[in-house]
């Protein structure tokens, strides 16, 4: 009888490696989601590999403190229920809202495996910290963040190919859940032509009509299709510049929008050397252009995929 597993996906590039792990897991276990309840992206990206549940997610990067309690108490609440005992791991997969979840699994004596994100090397994220005391392993994606947390080693987590690749001849800039007016502004002030513009929870409406030529989406769960025939992707560091390296595309990293809990300058700088990748740190539509052009010059890495090792190890030893 196959071992269950409960993954929790929190998100954006978090539920990227969560759909990236389930990949390589599918045929090895039999797969469960624990998913935002605003977040149906996260919800269709899953659903092929298993059955998804919802749970409240207590912080978005907007969330007020006074809200974010009350959520986050609700959270604790449905995981008792969504939390069974009857899984053999619970693979958390980065962000505030696999916290309560974790916590829960190990009250209940279910190992927990934690994975940090690729594009933390200077501090830890916050989930990371915390859960660290409580997991039996934590998956690390670069032996440079051995500094940082005690964990192991897996390497970068790249996910198969569902399409060829093919030269579509566009640019696709990549803004993220959430979106960034930044990078979306700079982009419109470019002389680009051949573009395809993704605003997340931004209103692309004013960048439709300044751009008729372009193409402008909100998100999509058809994403990698998107990939498979850009030119270049750009995009701030995470899941999507990874997603980018395993089509062999070239890439631009971008620096953090500025959040409170976004990773440093530093930490994209890093992030975009492991992918031999230009950093764009500071945004102008004359550094986006110049940026492009060196992209295309540069040698696409070489890179260990950590997902199928973390699969093998979880088959091997859970």
């Amino acid at each position: 009888m196959p071992k269950k597993v409960l993954i929790l996906a929190g998100g954006g590039g978090h539920t990227g490696y969560a759909h990236i792990l389930a990949q390589e897991m599918v045929s090895r276990a039999e797969l469960s989601f624990l998913v935002p309840d605003d977040d149906p992206l996260s919800r269709a990206r899953l659903e092929p590999f298993g059955r998804v549940q919802a749970l409240i997610k207590p912080r978005h990067p907007a969330t007020p403190f006074y809200r974010f309690i009350p959520r986050l108490l609700l959270s604790f609440l449905q995981s008792l229920t969504r939390v069974s005992s009857e899984y053999r791991v619970v693979v958390s997969t980065g962000s505030n809202f696999c916290v309560p979840p974790a916590l829960i699994a190990w009250l209940k004596g279910i190992p927990l495996i934690n994975i940090e994100s690729a594009d933390k090397f200077e501090t830890p994220s916050k989930t990371a910290r915390i859960l660290q005391h409580l997991s039996a392993v934590t998956v690390l994606q670069w032996e440079e963040q051995r500094k940082i947390l005690k964990g192991t080693v897996f390497g970068p987590f790249l996910p198969r190919r569902r399409a060829e690749p093919w030269e579509g001849g566009y640019v696709l800039i990549a803004t993220g859940t959430y979106g960034y007016e930044e990078l979306l502004e700079a982009a419109s002030e470019s002389q680009l032509k051949n573009v395809i513009l993704q605003t997340g929870e931004i209103d692309p409406e004013r960048y439709e009509k300044r751009h008729p030529e372009w193409r402008v989406i909100t998100t999509t769960d058809r994403f990698y299709e998107l990939i498979a025939g850009a030119e270049v992707v750009v995009a701030p560091p995470g899941a999507t510049p990874l997603e980018a390296i395993s089509y062999g595309k070239p890439v631009v990293i971008v620096k953090y929008p500025d959040w409170s809990r976004a990773g440093t300058l530093e930490d994209a700088r890093l992030f975009a050397e492991k992918l031999n990748a230009p950093l764009l740190s500071e945004l102008s539509p004359r550094a986006l252009v110049d940026a492009l052009e060196e992209a295309k010059r540069r040698d696409k890495p070489k890179l260990k995929n950590g997902a199928k090792a973390l699969a093998e190890y979880i088959t091997q030893n859970i």
